[in-house]
């Protein structure tokens, strides 16, 4: 059995057939209205004037993505020595070197770390 659905557009001043949905943002907030293709005309009319004068923000998107100058520098396990844990790496080699089994990726076991600071002591 086949089936149709079939969406219809109702205006949102006056309650006829809408053409379409006209999106428009405000003060932070975003709107949609579903408008014939005269009260679309009339909206657009009403906000040229601001329109022409404003500039285009940012999207979304790029608000919340900082830009590649403003990003914080990627973690890596070298750089958290400095701040008293040590190096994952340096840590994997000398927990093979002991014959303990441990990981080549993720987190470093916290008992792991504690036996190696003790026999680096």
């Amino acid at each position: 059995m086949a089936q149709r659905v079939q969406t219809l557009l109702i205006d949102d001043i006056d309650g006829g057939e809408a053409e379409g949905t006209v999106r428009f943002g405000l003060d932070g907030a975003e709107y949609e209205i579903d408008l014939s293709a005269g009260h679309a005309e009339a909206l657009r009319k009403a906000l040229a004037p601001y329109v022409s004068a404003a500039r285009r923000a940012p999207s979304a998107a790029a608000r919340r993505a900082p830009s590649a100058a403003a990003r914080r520098p990627g973690r890596s396990g070298r750089g958290a020595e400095s701040a008293g844990a040590p190096d994952p790496t340096a840590v994997r080699e000398w927990a093979r070197s002991q014959g303990i089994e441990v990981k080549d990726r993720g987190r470093v076991p916290a008992g792991l770390v504690v036996k190696f600071k003790a026999a680096r002591q």
